[in-house]
């Protein structure tokens, strides 16, 4: 992005060529998604950076972008809506997700947001946005406000000052945060391949690599699909696709590998695949991680999404700490730990939240802990987790197309509910039974039902339970 933009918004309602003054469909529960075009242009990128400072009363805003090809315009159009409001841009370039939280954080900012569509196919990009301190920004707390004012465009009088200062400086401190986390003095030698999938994360991990070689911590990296590129010559960075993982997995068998790194887009996410190439299911990590700051933090709060619980409630048990269970999604797991004061939060789909990080997600530590484990138990990862993988087999998360989400839920319902001693509807369908349990739920950004079955040390009853169930979800009427 140039170091100045032009600012292009008139001072009054404004009239722009390809923007649907009745309806923006790029916003979503959470953020902004959307294909580019008619979902998704210039156009509509001043609007909502317009509408984003005036409804937070904004006066200094971060911005960020991936290295998608659209980014660069995409970013330039919502710094021209958020100066002519009067902003003050604070312009990290080239950054992560979790970048642009802690710099609106660690900058005192009114706001953050980062254009990126992180691993959505190349037609599409997106924003996601916070407000001040980094809280979250969801319908309820100001999205909804934001996109009716964009649709609107009825916007307030042009405002002087808006001005773009670019802010390389945050990166040594965001570098400084993240190795807070970790104490450098339990690291041993360790080999880990690190693959950013062309994405975003390379510039930032090579800043973080070169602090921890500064510090004298004893780690060695391979680095794969390394350098940011927005046409994907290696495809789409999403390692939750089993078919992106066995690059990785390649490589760590290759380099000789304690453990390998991948990441999606923004790198908000990381997924990790131990010294045999095995990939990690997300809600063993949660275990880990809550197992490694419970010995940091005795008797500490553990938020956990509810599709996939008993291992990491039976790990928080033994630890002494108190297992919270949360909705699935960001703006959920944040909030659950701004007000519970947990030290962590996780996700199975690999999203990983610290209290200490403005209770945000980061894709940068949650390897950095998991190294400092293996360090101090002095065993390899996949020694860390067979005992807990045998003890709580898991199915994987399992989707279907539906095109009544609910009545297919409702049937699954029906069918089980008369032999589940216990049932929960917090987020989607959760039936449990002796040795076994499910959750069903519709994805809150795409048309499916993510099923997730697990159960006490018999992967057979995981195996039989999805099987029923993909049998009535795919009986007539159910599911495609």
């Amino acid at each position: 992005m140039p170091t100045s933009a032009k600012t292009t918004l008139s001072a009054t309602k404004m009239s722009m060529p390809g923007v649907d003054a009745k309806v923006l469909r790029c916003f979503t529960a959470y953020d902004v998604r959307g294909r580019l075009g008619e979902e998704l242009n210039e156009a509509i990128a001043q609007r909502i950076g317009r509408a984003f400072a005036e409804v937070l009363g904004a006066r200094r805003v971060v911005l960020g972008r991936d290295c998608r090809a659209s980014s660069v315009a995409l970013a330039g159009a919502v710094a021209d809506g958020l100066m002519a409001a009067g902003v003050e841009v604070l312009d990290l370039g080239l950054s992560g997700t979790e970048e642009m939280y802690f710099a609106t954080s660690h900058l005192g900012a009114d706001g953050g947001i980062t254009v990126t569509a992180s691993h959505n196919p190349m037609d599409y990009n997106g924003m996601k946005m916070v407000r001040a301190g980094a809280a979250p920004l969801s319908g309820d707390t100001g999205l909804a406000a934001i996109r009716a004012l964009a649709e609107r465009g009825d916007f307030a009088a042009r405002r002087a000052g808006g001005r773009l200062t670019p802010c390389p400086e945050a990166r040594a401190a965001y570098v400084a945060r993240v190795l807070s986390f970790i104490d450098l003095g339990a690291l041993r030698p360790l080999k880990v391949v690190v693959n950013a999938g062309n994405g975003a994360a390379g510039p930032t991990f090579d800043a973080l690599a070169a602090a921890l070689v500064a510090k004298g911590a004893p780690l060695e990296f391979a680095r794969l699909h390394h350098a940011p590129d927005g046409s994907f010559p290696n495809g789409i960075p999403n390692p939750l696709l089993a078919e992106n993982q066995p690059v990785t997995a390649r490589a760590v068998l290759a380099a000789g590998a304690d453990m390998g790194v991948a990441w999606d887009g923004d790198f908000d996410r990381c997924f990790l695949f131990d010294h045999t190439g095995a990939y990690i299911p997300g809600e063993y990590i949660v275990g880990l991680l809550a197992e490694a700051f419970l010995a940091k933090e005795p008797g500490a709060k553990i938020v956990h999404d509810p599709r996939v619980i008993w291992n990491t409630q039976d790990v928080v048990a033994r630890a002494g700490g108190q297992a919270i269970a949360a909705r699935s999604g960001h703006a959920f797991l944040k909030q659950a730990l701004r007000d519970t004061g947990a030290v962590y939060g996780g996700e199975m789909s690999a999203h990983h939240y610290f209290r200490d990080f403005m209770c945000c997600d980061s894709g940068m530590i949650p390897w950095l802990l998991v190294g400092e484990l293996i360090c101090r138990k002095g065993a390899p990862l996949a020694d860390l987790l067979t005992e807990r993988r045998a003890a709580f087999p898991s199915s994987g998360e399992i989707n279907f197309r539906a095109p009544d989400p609910a009545a297919t839920v409702a049937r699954v319902d029906a069918a089980f509910a008369p032999e589940a001693p216990d049932r929960d509807t917090t987020d989607g369908l959760s039936l449990a039974f002796a040795d076994w349990r499910f959750n069903l739920r519709a994805s809150n950004t795409e048309p499916l039902l993510r099923l997730n079955v697990e159960a006490r040390g018999d992967a057979g009853l995981v195996r039989d339970g999805a099987a029923r169930i993909a049998a009535l979800i795919h009986a007539p009427g159910g599911s495609s």
